[in-house]
């Protein structure tokens, strides 16, 4: 499960297909190549790496939740993940090794 932070303020609660996020879909969700970051709570935001660079509208919601967002701000849509596992998803040589 994830949450959708748009930079107009709206959020939406998701979820994969398979348990984890494809790269393909996390790139279309946020615009752009992946950049992942630290949340004051311990969660993950998943951001357009070049979201500034391509001067996208700064997210406030996204922002307040960056360890660093004191002194850096998020930019364009962003998507905030309980843990990296979400993310990375299971790793392959793993489930070979299973069976």
């Amino acid at each position: 499960m994830a949450t959708i932070l748009r930079v107009e303020g709206t959020q939406e609660v998701i979820t994969p297909a398979n348990g984890h996020w494809r790269l393909e879909e996390l790139q279309t969700m946020v615009g752009g190549y992946i950049e992942i970051l630290r949340t004051v709570d311990g969660k993950f935001l998943v951001v357009d790496e070049e979201g500034k660079l391509k001067k996208k509208p700064r997210n406030d919601q996204a922002t307040r939740l960056y360890i660093y967002g004191q002194h850096d701000a998020v930019c364009g849509t962003a998507v905030l993940v309980d843990t990296r596992l979400e993310i990375n998803g299971p790793d392959e040589d793993e489930d070979e090794e299973e069976e």
